[in-house]
C-alpha cells in the first residue's frame, strides 16, 4: 500500500523502521520520489515503490548484484555503483531485509557525507 503523498510501500517503511528504531542518528527525508533513512547525516537506505534502495561499499557491489531480488540502480538512466535496489523477493522476510541494512550501515560508516548546498 502506498502513502498518499510518495510512491512508497509502508509496510516495508515500517519494517525498515523498526530495524533503525534501536539507532540514534537517524532521519527520514523525503526525496527521489520515496522516504529515505539517513543515518549521520549520510544517505544509508531508503524505499521506493515496493524497492528497497540501500547504498553498499562499491567494493562489495558486483557480489551484491548476485543476490535475490537485487539490481542496479539506474536512477540517473546508468548504473549507480555503490547503490542497489531490492525488490520484495530480496526483502520479504527479517533476515533479508537486515542483511541490506546491515550491508548499508556497515559501508555507512565509512562513507562520505553529501556536502549541503549553501
Amino acid at each position: 500500500m502506498y502513502n498518499n503523498y510518495m510512491a512508497y510501500n509502508e509496510e516495508l517503511t515500517n519494517r525498515v523502521r523498526r530495524a533503525f528504531n534501536h539507532l540514534p542518528n537517524v532521519e527520514e527525508k523525503k526525496m527521489m520520489g520515496g522516504l529515505t533513512f539517513m543515518v549521520n547525516n549520510k544517505m544509508c537506505v531508503g524505499v521506493l515503490k515496493d524497492d528497497l534502495m540501500a547504498r553498499i561499499d562499491p567494493q562489495v557491489y558486483e557480489l551484491a548484484l548476485e543476490k535475490k531480488g537485487c539490481r542496479e540502480m539506474t536512477f540517473t538512466g546508468k548504473p549507480m555503483k555503490g547503490f542497489v535496489f531490492v525488490n520484495s523477493e530480496g526483502t520479504s522476510n527479517t533476515k533479508d531485509l537486515n542483511y541490506w541494512i546491515d550491508l548499508a550501515l556497515d559501508f555507512n560508516k565509512r562513507a562520505k557525507a553529501t556536502k549541503k548546498k549553501k
